[in-house]
C-alpha cells in the first residue's frame, strides 16, 4: 500500500471519530420537545448520574434504589417510572455509557488506513473515551460483579464486547492479508489486545494510590511489541 501524506493521513484519523449530528438548531423537522418531555429526560439522567456514583461506591450488589434515589434527589417510586428494576437501571448506566466508545471502535473497521496508523489511534481513542472517563467504573464493576450475577456479564458481552471484539477482528484480518502483522494469533484471540487497557483498570483501581499505571505508555509498549517496531 503506497505511503499517505501526512496531512491526508490526519485528516482519516480524524474520520475515526462518530460522525456528529446534521440536525440543526433551526431544523423545522426537527419536533420541538414539550415542557414535561424535557423535565422527564433531565429526571432520568440525574437518575442515571446518581446510579453511577452508588454503583462505583457501592458495587451492584449493595447498591439499594432507595439510596440512588437520594442522591438524584426523586422519590424512590420515580426510579420505577424508568427502570424495570436495579439491573434494569445498570443496564441502562452501562449502554447510555459504552455505546458511544462502541461507536468508536466499529468505526476503525470502516477505516482503510495502515495498522500501525490505526492502532496508535485506537491509543488515544481508548485512552481518552475510556480510561480517562468514568467509563472505567462501568468496566470494572463487570469485572468484579459479574462472576455474581451472570446476566450483567451477558448483558455487557451482548452489548459492549461483541461488537468491540468483531470490529478489531476485521481490522486484525485486514492487517494480516496486507503483511502488516504477522501474529495471526491475534486474530483468534484479540483479547490479547485488550489485556492491558483490562489490567490497566484493575490497576489502578487497586493500586493507583500506591503506584499508578501509565496506562496509556502500557498501551503503546504494548502495540510496539506486537508491531516488533522501535526499542520494544
Amino acid at each position: 500500500m503506497p505511503p499517505q501524506s501526512p496531512s491526508r493521513l490526519t485528516a482519516r484519523l480524524e474520520s475515526l471519530r462518530p460522525a456528529a449530528s446534521t440536525e440543526k438548531p433551526g431544523d423545522k423537522t426537527a419536533k420541538p420537545k414539550g415542557a414535561r418531555e424535557v423535565r422527564s429526560a433531565a429526571r432520568k439522567e440525574a437518575i442515571l448520574a446518581a446510579a453511577l456514583e452508588e454503583f462505583s461506591t457501592s458495587g451492584f450488589a449493595a447498591a439499594r434504589l432507595e439510596d440512588v434515589a437520594k442522591r438524584a434527589g426523586v422519590a424512590k417510586g420515580t426510579i420505577y417510572l424508568y427502570f424495570a428494576d436495579k439491573e434494569a437501571l445498570f443496564q441502562d448506566l452501562a449502554r447510555e455509557m459504552l455505546q458511544p466508545l462502541v461507536a468508536h471502535v466499529e468505526n476503525f473497521a470502516t477505516i482503510d488506513l495502515p495498522f500501525p496508523a490505526l492502532a496508535d489511534s485506537m491509543i488515544d481513542v481508548m485512552t481518552h473515551e475510556l480510561l480517562g472517563t468514568r467509563r472505567q467504573d462501568i468496566i470494572r464493576l463487570i469485572l468484579t460483579e459479574g462472576p455474581r450475577f451472570p446476566a450483567l456479564a451477558e448483558f455487557y458481552y451482548r452489548e459492549v464486547l461483541s461488537k468491540i471484539f468483531a470490529a478489531i477482528g476485521q481490522v486484525l484480518q485486514r492487517a494480516v492479508d496486507r503483511g502488516e502483522l504477522r501474529h495471526k494469533a491475534l486474530i483468534e484471540f484479540p483479547q490479547l489486545l485488550a489485556a492491558p487497557m483490562l489490567v490497566a483498570i484493575m490497576w489502578n483501581s487497586v493500586f493507583g494510590a500506591i503506584s499508578p499505571l501509565d496506562a496509556k505508555a502500557m498501551l503503546k509498549a504494548h502495540v510496539d511489541i506486537v508491531l516488533n517496531r522501535g526499542d520494544a
